[in-house]
């Protein structure tokens, strides 16, 4: 979707404005993933919102309207392209500065429809744990974001992180009794410090080999998390993780004794909906929070320490910025936030086992 979103903003430069190609890319975006929706939950309502009764109709139409629209913007882009260097370069500059205009009312416009989502008509309970899972995935991205994209280290272990969160919230439950918001801050130290245990030995690895070693790590902590029986319970797993609460009110029909539920202390009927819909919430607001941090800490002077590191590590140690705790950092926030996606994985699914945690996580 993003990328037929930049091909219509390829086709409403100035001077090469198509109007029919620019609506049709667009077009094919949203069709196409109404239609995803429409097959992953067949039963809801989403069927509703498409042009015509005929799925394979619809996905005629989807295909159409992309090919139309790509064709357009190939040419469209090939014309500029034979104009020479500096219309190229023009022309990615104002590609650029429209994709951040159209940023700020595209976001913004998402994130509603986000937090409006569980209320559609369509939104059955099988969208809404596709939706988390989504969300789950997105603030692992962003997570990861700052040690790849930011900070430039290639790492193909960071769901070693996911899984360190995951068991750190799981053990701390089992063995001390600990509720989720308790746990959620632990988790994401316990990660950190596996980030920053994974940092030293890569201090001085770059490119193909620092990939190499996190590849190991990853792979490494699936390893020791399924022969470690007597603490982790190996392949048999571990079950029973407690679920959130709405700051101590349980999501459960009947009580404990002396206590109320969330249905109980507002007044309404128990539904099991319920729990989904805060757990997608409570995803939700954590993938902004990572998103909101990510953005921030760039501002920083330890974010432009990370983007000197990825463009020229020579050029950052001659800066008089230190390599090896700008690493660190990096390894360590990032861990952190892949800690808390993976102690909300373990409370939404209550039951975790070391091949929920496999590399093709991390790819």
């Amino acid at each position: 979707m993003a990328f037929l979103g930049r091909g219509a903003l390829i086709l409403l430069q100035q001077g090469r404005v198509q109007p029919v190609a620019a609506v049709l890319l667009p077009f094919s975006a949203v069709l196409m993933g109404l239609l995803l929706f429409a097959q992953a939950s067949p039963d809801s309502g989403i069927r509703q919102w498409l042009p015509f009764g005929d799925l394979v109709v619809n996905w005629l139409l989807a295909l159409f309207a992309l090919i139309v629209g790509s064709r357009a913007a190939w040419e469209t882009w090939h014309k500029a392209g034979s104009a020479g260097a500096q219309t190229r370069e023009a022309l990615m500059d104002d590609i650029s500065t429209r994709v951040q205009q159209g940023a700020r009312f595209v976001g913004p416009l998402l994130l509603g429809v986000a937090v409006i989502f569980p209320f559609f008509p369509f939104a059955d309970r099988r969208l809404l744990d596709i939706a988390i899972l989504v969300a789950t995935y997105i603030m692992l991205g962003w997570g990861l974001n700052i040690v790849v994209g930011l900070a430039g280290l290639l790492d193909l272990g960071y769901v070693a992180f996911y899984a360190v969160g995951a068991y750190s919230y799981a053990l701390l439950a089992q063995y001390f009794d600990l509720g989720f918001w308790v746990c959620l801050p632990f988790a994401g130290i316990m990660a950190a410090f596996a980030g920053i245990l994974l940092g030293f030995p890569v201090l001085r690895l770059r490119g193909d080999y620092l990939a190499i070693v996190t590849l190991g790590f990853g792979e490494m902590v699936r390893i020791i998390l399924l022969n470690w029986y007597d603490f982790t319970n190996g392949p048999d797993g571990i079950s029973g993780i407690p679920r959130p609460t709405f700051f101590g009110l349980p999501f459960k029909r009947n009580p404990p004794e002396g206590t109320e539920t969330f249905h109980s202390f507002f007044g309404l009927e128990y539904s099991p909906i319920d729990r989904i819909i805060f757990l997608y919430y409570l995803i939700l607001i954590m993938a902004m929070v990572t998103n909101l941090f990510t953005l921030r800490i760039r501002k920083l002077p330890v974010g432009r320490a990370w983007e000197a590191l990825r463009e020229d590590e020579t050029a950052c140690r001659s800066l008089g910025i230190n390599p090896r705790n700008t690493k660190l950092t990096a390894f360590a926030i990032g861990a952190m936030f892949g800690g808390f996606g993976g102690s909300f994985f373990a409370t939404r699914q209550g039951f975790i086992s070391p091949e929920s945690f496999t590399f093709i996580e991390s790819a």
